[in-house]
C-alpha cells in the first residue's frame, strides 16, 4: 500500500512526531492509520502533545548575517535547562541557515518541522516564535550583539556615503557598541521622527496633568509651564531614543555625537539606519 503525504502529515498533526517517524510508522503497519498512531504511542515520539499547551516562557535568540542578509529568530523553550542544549543550540543555527537559504520571511509548516522533531526527541514543547530578515544595500552593514546566554539579541544596520569605511576596525568596534548599546538600553525609537505623534500626544497630556497637581507650580503663568512641559519632554524623549541617549561608552556624549565623531575619525558620513531589539518572552 502506497504511503500518502496526507496521511504522514495528518498522523504527524495528531501525535506531534517528526515526518520521518511517522512515515516510517505507516510503512510499518501497511498504512494503517490507527495501528501507526498506536506505534508512536508506544515508542513515546507522540510524548510532546501533552506537552502543547505547556508554556515557552524560556528560549534563545539566534542571529546569522550572509551575503548583506541578516535574520534573527527566537527559539522558544518550557526551561532554560533545555536552551543550554547543544541539540538546541544547533537547531537555531540550522533555522537561521535554512531561512537564508530558501529566503523565507516569516514562520512556516516547513520551519516548525525542525522544531517539532526536536521537540519529539527531548520530549519538551517547543517553538518557533519569531523571525526577521533585514537585507543591507551596497553602502550599508550589519552587525550583530547577543547578550549573556541569548536571552536578547540586536542587530544594527550603518549607512555611509563611503562604505569602504566599513573595513575599518574603529567603525566595526564603533558599531558593534552601538549593539551593545541598545541591549543595555533598549530605546523605544532611533530618533524622535520615527514616534507616532498620538504617543507623543499622549505622554505630554499625562506631563500636563502631572503639572497641575503641582502644589509647588500653583499660580504659575501658562507660559512658564508650558516652558517647563516643554523640558520634561526633551528629557523622556533623550531618555527612550536611541540617538538621543547618552552613549554607553561615554556617557557625556550623546549617540549622535559619538556617531558624528566617529564618522569624522573615519572619513564618511556615518548614519544609524535601523535597528532590531530580541528579547527571550517579549
Amino acid at each position: 500500500m502506497g504511503i500518502s503525504a496526507g496521511d504522514v502529515k495528518r498522523l504527524r498533526e495528531k501525535t506531534g512526531a517528526g515526518m520521518m517517524e511517522c512515515k516510517n510508522a505507516l510503512v510499518e503497519t501497511g498504512g494503517d492509520f490507527d495501528q501507526a498512531e498506536k506505534r508512536l504511542k508506544e515508542k513515546g515520539l507522540a510524548a510532546v502533545e501533552k506537552r502543547m499547551d505547556r508554556a515557552t516562557n524560556e528560549g534563545k535568540v539566534f542571529i546569522k548575517i550572509r551575503d548583506r542578509t541578516a535574520v534573527l529568530v527566537e527559539l522558544a523553550s518550557e526551561t532554560d535547562f533545555v536552551t543550554r542544549n547543544p541539540e538546541f543550540i544547533a537547531l537555531g543555527g540550522l533555522l537561521a541557515d535554512r531561512i537564508l537559504d530558501q529566503g523565507y520571511t516569516e514562520p512556516n509548516e516547513a520551519l516548525q518541522g525542525l522544531v517539532t522533531d526536536l521537540a519529539t526527541k527531548i520530549r519538551e514543547n517547543m517553538s518557533l516564535r519569531r523571525i526577521q530578515v533585514v537585507r543591507a544595500g551596497d553602502n550599508e552593514y550589519l552587525t550583530q550583539y547577543i547578550h549573556g546566554d541569548g536571552n536578547i539579541g540586536v542587530l544594527v544596520k550603518l549607512q555611509a556615503d563611503k562604505p569602504e569605511v566599513f573595513l575599518q576596525e574603529g567603525v566595526q568596534d564603533f558599531a558593534f557598541s552601538i549593539a551593545l548599546h541598545v541591549a543595555a538600553f533598549n530605546p523605544l525609537a532611533l530618533d524622535r521622527t520615527k514616534i507616532h505623534p498620538d504617543f507623543l500626544q499622549e505622554q505630554e497630556a499625562i506631563f500636563r496633568k502631572q503639572l497641575e497637581g503641582d502644589e509647588k507650580l500653583s499660580g504659575k503663568p501658562p507660559a512658564v509651564l508650558d516652558q517647563i512641559l516643554k523640558g520634561k519632554l526633551t528629557k523622556y524623549l533623550s531618555d527612550i531614543c536611541l540617538l538621543e541617549q547618552g552613549y554607553v561608552k561615554e556617557e557625556k556624549l550623546s549617540v549622535a555625537q559619538a556617531l558624528a565623531n566617529c564618522g569624522k575619525q573615519a572619513g564618511a558620513d556615518l548614519q544609524i539606519v535601523e535597528y532590531l531589539y530580541f528579547k527571550v518572552g517579549a
